[in-house]
């Protein structure tokens, strides 16, 4: 069971910077929980006003190295 307080958000964008720090990560070992709003909207039949914004959450363990991981991509 995942407790939703303990991750947070680290960063909001397109899936292609999601996809890049997603393997950045994942080669750290900090596996992330990508959420991905306007799919969820699409499957729900529902419209979205940011149809490419992805949203990257880690555990809140992890949460300053992958800001770190994330600032030397960005």
């Amino acid at each position: 069971m995942i407790i939703i307080s303990s991750y947070s958000k680290v960063y909001t964008g397109s899936s292609i910077f999601i996809l890049a720090i997603k393997t950045a990560l994942i080669d750290e070992n900090i596996f992330p929980i990508i959420k991905d709003p306007s799919e969820s909207a699409r499957l729900a039949g529902f419209g979205s006003l940011f149809p490419y914004s992805q949203e990257i959450f880690v555990h809140n363990t992890e949460k300053t190295k992958a800001i770190e991981i994330i600032n030397k991509i960005l």
